[in-house]
């Protein structure tokens, strides 16, 4: 998906969902809790995928929760405060 899913995950067309097995750590996606959230996978099973997500549209903070594949699908747009996190988590000052 390009851009913000806009059906709920009963609505999907069982054909579109993705096995949550097919999703691998830092992939982008959306996530539905309350509507469509840009989330980055953290870990992925055969019955359900972690995600690390924005729970609420008006903060930056984020929340991390487990979901099934219904309620999860792959994301192309960008969201700065959440892809590419890791890179900045093992950048390290070098000591002196």
């Amino acid at each position: 998906m390009t851009s913000t899913p806009t059906v709920t995950p009963p609505q999907r067309d069982p054909a579109d969902v993705a096995p949550s097995e097919s999703y691998r750590p830092a992939d982008p996606v959306w996530v539905y809790r309350n509507g469509w959230r840009a989330g980055i996978i953290e870990a992925a099973s055969r019955r359900a995928v972690t995600v690390t997500y924005h729970p609420d549209t008006q903060h930056r903070g984020t929340g991390v929760d487990t979901f099934t594949a219904p309620y999860v699908t792959s994301r192309d747009h960008d969201d700065p405060t959440l892809d590419n996190r890791g890179l900045r988590l093992v950048r390290r000052k070098p000591l002196a």
